[in-house]
This record gives structure tokens, sequence and C-alpha cells, in this order.
């Protein structure tokens, strides 16, 4: 039976971003920035809060990433690298290292690499990883 492991995003909404905080089990592992919360409107708005499905996801120009495939009305929702929502974000969500304004962040890609091995070695065991957003 796969066991069912859970991320939780806690998020604080701001003008220009949002940002938020990814915990498991209680132990923290990254910061997170988005795009401001404009009712879900894609490539424009962060996605809803909610529960979603994590799954891998191969593309061409990124090679594999983590995935949110199951979000209402959108697609094409990553987990990636970024350091400015406004300039490099379409609605995906990116780990940073540090918080340093509203939508914006540190060391981007040291996060993703935290974020992916936690993910990875949990989908290694065959489990299921979700992301529960608030």
């Amino acid at each position: 039976m796969k066991t069912k492991h859970t991320l939780k995003l806690v998020r604080k909404y701001g003008a220009e971003g949002t940002n938020g905080t990814i915990t498991f089990n209680g132990e923290h592992i990254c910061h997170t920035i988005e795009l401001p919360d404009r009712n879900n409107i894609q490539r424009i708005s962060c996605i809803p809060i909610g529960q979603y499905k994590l799954e891998k996801i191969r593309y061409q120009r990124h090679g594999e990433q983590i995935g949110i495939p199951h979000v209402l009305n959108r697609e094409g929702i990553l987990i990636h690298a970024a350091n400015n929502a406004q300039d490099e974000l379409l609605g995906c969500i990116a780990p940073v290292t540090t918080l340093t304004g509203e939508g914006k962040g540190d060391y981007s890609g040291k996060a993703l690499a935290k974020l992916k091995a936690l993910v990875y070695s949990l989908w290694d065991m065959g489990d299921e990883v979700y992301l529960t957003i608030r």
C-alpha cells in the first residue's frame, strides 16, 4: 500500500507577490515565492489554496520537474527555480532559501535541490506526495 506524504505550504499574500514556507512533518524545507493572488487567472496568479498531488513531469526544455498537474482551469504548473516571481513565474511555485521581498528571494536553485531530494526520495519508495496550500 502506498503511503501518502503531505508537504505543507503556508502563504502570506502581498500586492507584489505571494510568499510562503514549505514544511514536512513540522520541519522547515524552504521558503516559496509566487505571483500575487489574482483569482487563479492563468499566467498572472498564484494557484488556489487546496491539496494537490505532486507528479514527476518531463519537459523537453526543462528536463524532469516536480509538477502540480491537477489545478483547476490551469495547466503546466511546476515547482521550479526562480528568484523573482514577477519576472520569472507564470503561475508556478519557486522554492527559495531566503525571502528578500514580496515575490522575491535568493538561492532558488539550492532550495529546489533540497525540495527535489526530499520529494524524489519519497517517490523512490513508491509513495505518493501531496502539497497542501493554505
